[in-house]
């Protein structure tokens, strides 16, 4: 019977996707102890260690019992009900995803209600509930903003309807209302439309739901009134629906629950705010069942990982929506041999030629009403429209031109592009896309919709005159040069021919080469470093004080430590961007914290050191080391001093040895610290673009107060201690207070300079994509500008603290565009799109 205790165990430990380690963090068991008893090797079971593990693992009632029927045998008596009985979950709780032989008896076949019973309300700290209800504001404040943005209420949303999903896609409708052996399953009315999609889903039990539908099919447009919608419903049952983009995801590094917390924290940098057991709010939240994911865009998974992803979810027990396109689901599925467990589905259905006469004539202007004032009559007619000509065609449905053109226009997608390109472009003409010799297929009218978005969109605007009369200046952004830099954008996001969705500034950089992003750190540090010595040169030389150095050698001296000073930080820094993985450079969102105060440190703070400190060392002594043959290099083209004079020779190899140390060790320690003493900064504030880099220019600001001073005095402290320590070995050793302190403030401030422009994400984003992409023409020289006019264009929407292309069939067509016009880069494949299916 032990060993069915530690069998059972390790499979309730395997279903929460949780390590030993994990389970210990939670339930303050030791990992000692878990492992004796998931492996057999305990005696002593004792009630009181099973219940917290039993609550760290959140399992089910079912499960409960059945845990504490095994530990009654093990243990050899009768089998007791665990006495402390498991929170009341905010749904129906689940079983675990195997099948009906995992599910303990029911209590008879009896018909359930109609409507599942609202769920009792669970136990939440002050402090989860207060983050919970944050995050609610939030999620609410940003998807109203994103609604109005894309103006979906204008001039009223386009229909959005669905039909029940294939049988083959969806579980068993026993499953599915987690029913026992032998009851019968109720039927199940999923029928409803955009404005009912929250109340269809309060009708699922299991509380998942798959979304499927064609590319443009009003995917993301259903996804947003859905989380809008249950938050405004009084039986939400507390959970916060959050939509996260699913196609970042990496099952097979990430676990889903490390993965959401990850995203909830990038989004919301208030959540990374400690929670009452340690872990960070964001991680509490997931953890209590506060979060309802909303997991949007499981066919942009990359192919080989789409089955994994699945295997994934059916390993949780999370209430989820899900949304895919159609066919990358089913082949999903059909890998991994099983649907989602539990869930529900619907298919979105196409649009109908009613929804185009009700909906396209309201967003022209009327052609009557024109005529009516051109005679002067008072009550022109409002039938005429724009797109009467085309409708009448649609209607007709014989020709070529209607048939093509009605398959095209069947998706919200394209009837909005057709809407900017045609309703709102003035002297334009719909009744061009009817013409078959132009557009012979529906793929070609589908380019031509996609082609036309971007410049009408960008159309030149007059400049308004100012209130003297002299003309404004010109507003806006040209066509041709924004459809480029776009173009540009949206090829950035394509990888080894899978692509992804999120826009995030600190990782446009890597758009350029690997050389040349190490060249650009070489340059931006050499002349930061060169820059601090010339400054504090010239300001001792002009007090008199210190090494007594005229202009003219404190010009060379910077000339020759700035470049030296670049290829140590380039080295340190190719290695990083080599071997140190794609999450070196993320925005920090930290401030530097002393023990003991509120704020606790950050998790493993002796490992975060050693791998910080570890990375001065190298990067100090290469420039201590730089800095020495600099020193006699200066000496021989100033003073005349031959290289090869033994003597200058034996004092260069000093210098190496002392200031190799001296750096070293001063931006190890002072590096490793402030790394290791990080805690996250109190945010209060939801996380856009924009305002995750001006917190994070903030940081970087604060980091260089700090740190600078600190550099400074250790270098300075360091430089006498290894002098100290090698004088009686290598002869009489110079090292100043006032020498010290001017290498020491060099060091300090250009070090501290070079160090936040490579090895931060703000730096990055300034060396790179403030200078270096515009310089080359690949982004304006305002990108934060241009990225925000963008979303206000609608090119552009906003998902947390990223940009994504409003939609992905846009971001393909810009990203091939711009691949064609410039033929050095290889095409990028996708799945091809059938003919007609936008």
């Amino acid at each position: 019977m032990t060993d069915q205790l530690g069998t059972l165990l390790r499979r309730l430990r395997g279903q929460a996707g949780l390590t030993q380690e994990q389970v210990a963090e939670r339930s303050g068991v030791s990992v000692r102890t878990i492992r004796r008893l998931e492996s057999g090797r305990s005696s002593d079971h004792r009630l009181g260690t099973v219940n917290l593990l039993a609550d760290a693992l959140d399992i089910s009632a079912e499960d409960r019992r059945q845990l504490a029927s095994t530990l009654a045998e093990a243990r050899g008596a009768s089998a007791p009900a665990v006495p402390r009985p498991a929170p009341a979950p905010l749904e129906p709780a689940p079983a675990p995803p195997g099948g009906p032989a995992a599910e303990s008896p029911a209590p008879g076949p009896s018909a359930p209600p109609e409507t599942p019973a609202p769920p009792a309300p669970r136990p939440v700290p002050g402090a989860l509930a207060d983050a919970a209800q944050e995050l609610a504001g939030e999620v609410r404040r940003r998807w109203r903003r994103e609604e109005a943005q894309r103006r979906v209420h204008d001039p009223f949303p386009l229909p959005v309807r669905w039909q029940r999903a294939p049988a083959g896609l969806t579980d068993r409708s026993e499953n599915i209302q987690r029913l026992g052996p032998g009851a019968a399953p109720r039927p199940m009315d999923l029928s409803g439309d955009l404005r009912s999609v929250a109340e269809v889903y309060r009708r699922i039990s299991s509380g998942r739901l798959v979304i499927l539908g064609r590319a443009g099919s009003g995917k993301s447009i259903l996804t947003i009134r859905f989380v809008l919608d249950q938050l405004e419903a009084p039986g939400a049952a507390g959970r916060v629906p959050v939509i996260f983009s699913l196609g970042s995801w990496d099952p097979t590094t990430t676990a889903l629950r490390d993965w959401l917390v990850g995203r909830l924290l990038r989004d919301h940098p208030h959540l990374a705010r400690r929670g009452p057991h340690g872990s960070t709010l964001a991680a509490a939240l997931v953890d209590a069942d506060l979060v309802l994911p909303v997991l949007d865009g499981f066919d942009e998974i990359a192919e080989g990982l789409r089955r994994e992803a699945l295997d994934a979810l059916n390993a949780t027990t999370l209430p989820l929506v899900l949304t895919s396109r159609h066919d990358e689901f089913a082949e999903a599925v059909q890998e991994a041999h099983a649907p989602l467990l539990w869930a529900a589905g619907i298919t979105l259905a196409d649009l109908t030629l009613d929804d185009l006469g009700h909906y396209l004539p309201r967003t022209a202007r009327s052609v009557g009403r024109g005529d009516a004032a051109a005679d002067g009559s008072e009550d022109g007619s409002e039938d005429g429209s724009l797109w009467d000509t085309v409708l009448d065609e649609l209607r007709a449905g014989e020709s070529g031109a209607g048939a093509a053109l009605a398959a095209v226009l069947t998706t919200p997608l394209m009837v909005i592009l057709a809407r900017t390109a045609y309703s709102e472009t003035p002297g334009r003409d719909p009744a061009e896309l009817l013409d078959t010799a132009r557009f012979p297929t529906a793929k070609s009218l589908e380019e031509h919709l996609l082609a036309g978005f971007v410049p009408a969109v960008y159309r030149r605007r007059a400049p308004e005159r100012d209130a003297a009369g002299r003309p404004g200046r010109p507003t806006g952004w040209d066509t041709g040069r924004a459809q480029h830099w776009l173009g540009h954008l949206a090829h950035h996001l394509v990888r080894l021919d899978h692509d992804r969705q999120d826009l995030a500034w600190w990782q446009l950089g890597d758009t350029l080469p690997r050389s040349t992003r190490v060249l650009a750190v070489v340059v931006a540090t050499s002349l930061s470093v060169a820059l601090a010595d010339w400054f504090v040169g010239l300001f001792v030389s002009l007090l008199g004080i210190g090494f007594g150095t005229g202009a003219g050698e404190v010009l060379l001296q910077g000339s020759l430590m700035g470049p030296v000073a670049g290829l140590a930080f380039g080295s340190v820094y190719a290695i990083l961007i080599t071997f140190g993985g794609g999450e070196v450079f993320e925005p920090s969102r930290v401030r530097l914290r002393l023990p003991g105060t509120h704020d606790s440190l950050g998790r493993r703070p002796v490992r975060t050191f050693l791998a910080r400190f570890g990375d001065g060392l190298l990067g100090g002594s290469l420039m201590g080391v730089g800095c020495a043959c600099a020193l006699a290099l200066e000496r021989a083209l100033y003073a005349g001093s031959p290289l090869t004079d033994p003597d200058v020779l034996e004092g260069t190899l000093i210098n190496m040895l002392c200031l190799g140390l001296t750096f070293g060790s001063a931006a190890g320690l002072v590096f490793g610290l402030s790394a290791a003493l990080e805690a996250p900064v109190d945010v209060t504030s939801s996380a856009t673009p924009v305002s995750l880099l001006s917190a994070n220019r903030a940081t970087v600001a604060r980091q260089f107060l700090v740190l600078a001073p600190a550099l400074t005095l250790t270098i300075a402290g360091g430089g006498r201690l290894v002098v100290d320590l090698f004088q009686g070995v290598l002869g009489p050793l110079n090292w100043g207070l006032a020498d010290g302190l001017f290498i020491g403030a060099v060091g300090g401030i250009g070090g501290t300079v070079a160090y936040l422009l490579a090895f931060t994400a703000w730096g990055q984003w300034l060396v790179l994509a403030r200078v270096w992409l515009p310089l080359t023409g690949r982004l304006p020289w305002r990108p934060v500008a241009f990225l925000d006019d963008a979303y206000q264009r609608g090119v552009l929407r906003q998902t947390g603290a990223v940009y994504q292309f409003r939609h992905e069939r846009l971001q393909h067509h810009l990203g091939r565009t711009f691949r064609q016009q410039h033929g050095k880069y290889a095409p990028a494949t996708f799945p091809p799109a059938p003919a007609g299916t936008p």
